[in-house]
Order: C-alpha cells, then sequence, then structure tokens
C-alpha cells in the first residue's frame, strides 16, 4: 500500500496537511518499504480557508492509504476521508525512517481493522458464496 507524510524536510512529519510543501509517499509492505517520489506545493499555503490548495494535495494521494500529518483541519480531514485515505495525526514532529517501521511491525502482525480496511484500498473484493453455502447447509 502507499503511505503519504507531510513533511517540509522530507526526513520528518512536520507539517500542517494544508500548509505542506511536500508530500513524500512511500510504498510499504510487511517485508519492506521504499521511497515512490516526492509531490512539491507552491504559492501560499498558509492562506487559512483557501479549499483552492487542498484539491492538488488530495488529488496526489488519492492512490494512498494513509496520510500521516502533523496537523490537518476539520475540512480538509473530511475531504481526505472522503477520498478513502486515513489521516493519522502525528503529536510532535516524528522521523519518517521510524514511522514506516512501526507501520511494517503492525503490518506483521494482526493490523487493526482500520488498517485492514486501508490494506484493502484498491483490491476488488471477493465473495466465495460456496463456502458460506456448504456451512449453512450442515444446520
Amino acid at each position: 500500500m502507499k503511505v503519504a507524510f507531510a513533511t517540509e524536510d522530507m526526513l520528518h512529519v512536520d507539517a500542517h496537511f494544508g500548509w505542506a510543501k511536500n508530500l513524500a509517499i512511500y510504498q510499504i509492505s510487511a517485508d519492506s518499504h521504499c521511497f515512490v517520489e516526492a509531490i512539491q506545493f507552491d504559492g501560499d499555503l498558509k492562506e487559512d480557508g483557501s479549499e483552492d490548495k487542498l484539491l492538488p494535495k488530495i488529488d496526489a494521494i488519492r492512490d494512498c492509504a494513509i496520510v500521516y500529518v502533523a496537523a490537518i483541519g476539520g475540512s480538509a480531514a473530511a475531504k481526505v476521508v472522503n477520498a478513502k485515505v486515513h489521516p493519522i495525526k502525528v503529536v510532535q514532529p516524528e522521523p519518517i525512517a521510524e514511522l514506516l517501521e512501526r507501520l511494517q511491525k503492525v503490518l506483521q502482525g494482526t493490523p487493526p481493522p482500520w488498517l485492514r480496511k486501508a490494506l484493502a484500498k484498491g483490491q476488488e473484493r471477493s465473495v466465495n458464496f460456496d463456502d458460506n453455502e456448504e456451512e449453512t447447509s450442515h444446520v
């Protein structure tokens, strides 16, 4: 799955989603992670109330399952969730490398339901009705 990080220095999650100059995108699995791309944003990013600045960012993370941010406004959070991306707020600036390692460890175990749902993003849902019919026929 892909994960995005709102960052100023490309090393830490240290940026407000709407104000972030960069989004670092990584591909992650239980076994590995790798840097995919850095998306840079220009202009007056700190202009409060400007919803226009959010659209390119939401488009940039649309194929990500998670976005880590230092902060995110209510309107932006609603738009991110609507794009089926799970925002995660960090309390203080944290190194992206440490967040990737922690997320990998969670993926190696039993991920919580919200993360299992995020992992399934972009995958076809399949239902095997044959198994259900067999189970109910024994009742």
